[in-house]
């Protein structure tokens, strides 16, 4: 890994780490979870459309013949039922993790203001409450150390070491702004906040610290020490911050993924038991398009039935990504690309 050990100014942003397209970074994480239910349904129903109306027997004659729509919506309703509980209770059992007796409880608050007086001694202010603004006093903090170091090691005589330390400092100051200007405009509650922390790439930077330091040992002064110590020490706190901030979010991801599933079970139901009960062959008679009637109903009718289904998608590709991309704490990189 020598080649890679000199690249200090390495890509810094997810999107440049991921080596992925953008389409797919959006679809995963990036988009509105709505958007991406509303773009999976809009793709389920075209689908039930377009095959319904090229494969032969057609649905219209299907339903004639056979008691497919009574098999369908059968199904579906048990499936409804039963996925709508389950899911429900998975939530509510890694929500019930916060629950518990008042020792724990105040063993938790214990441990938190243990980390916002440490925080207050690394800021030399009070730590800010809003995650996003606590997340970017610490990635300034960052920079505002970074730029303390290129001072420091203006003075050594090591020309190598001064060229590297530069391209080391302005990554720093790259990203931190970037990352900065992303936190500004983002709020707790919506994925903003932990989608710009995840461009922080700190588990690198901390192993170029780490590298420089080692690699330059006999050319350091104490000063020079101290202000790569400065330098890492903000640049960890920002690992702890940010897991912190994503196991909150995840809790309130759970929370409005468990409402949003009882919202459209409802719905869901309804549509399954109708279909059920009332809807046959003859019902819809005619045709829309020169696609029968009965297609466009059955077609619908499916497509609601399965949006808990795509709802509870949507969330799980994004807390699927982000918990595979953050599950290392510290300097060890597990993607190759960003390697």
């Amino acid at each position: 890994m020598s080649d890679g050990d000199s690249d200090i100014g390495t890509e810094d942003t997810m999107r440049e780490r991921a080596d992925e397209s953008a389409l797919k970074i959006w679809l995963l994480m990036g988009a509105n979870r709505f958007v991406v239910m509303g773009t999976l349904a809009a793709a389920v129903f075209a689908s039930f459309i377009v095959v319904s109306t090229l494969i032969d027997p057609s649905l219209q004659t299907e339903v004639k013949q056979t008691d497919t729509i009574e098999t369908i919506f059968s199904t579906l309703l048990g499936l409804v039922v039963t996925g709508t509980t389950l899911v429900v209770s998975i939530s509510q059992l890694v929500l019930s993790q916060e629950n518990g007796p008042v020792g724990d409880q105040r063993a938790r608050m214990s441990d938190a203001l243990d980390f916002r007086t440490y925080v207050r001694e690394l800021l030399g202010t009070v730590a800010p409450a809003d995650p996003s603004a606590l997340l970017q006093a610490l990635v300034d903090e960052s920079e505002r150390r970074a730029t303390g170091l290129y001072r420091v090691i203006e003075t050594n005589d090591n020309d190598e070491l001064q060229a590297e330390i530069n391209e080391f400092v302005e990554s720093i100051r790259g990203n931190a702004e970037t990352v900065s200007q992303k936190l500004d405009d983002s709020r707790f509650g919506s994925f903003s906040v932990l989608f710009a922390a995840l461009d922080f790439n700190y588990s690198w930077k901390i192993y170029q610290i780490d590298r420089l330091t080692d690699k330059y040992e006999a050319d350091l002064s104490d000063a020079e020490r101290a202000a790569f110590s400065e330098l890492s020490n903000a640049i960890a706190m920002f690992g702890p911050t940010r897991e912190h901030i994503k196991t909150l979010y995840f809790q309130w991801a759970l929370v409005d993924l468990s409402r949003y599933i009882l919202f459209a079970a409802i719905p869901a139901l309804i549509i399954s038991g109708l279909m059920l009960t009332f809807v046959g062959a003859s019902s819809f008679p005619g045709s829309t398009l020169g696609v029968p009637n009965i297609t466009w109903v059955v077609s619908a009718a499916f497509t609601i039935a399965v949006i808990p289904f795509l709802l509870f998608t949507s969330y799980i590709f994004r807390i699927a990504t982000v918990a595979k991309r953050t599950l290392a704490i510290g300097p060890l990189i597990l993607r190759e690309s960003q390697r």
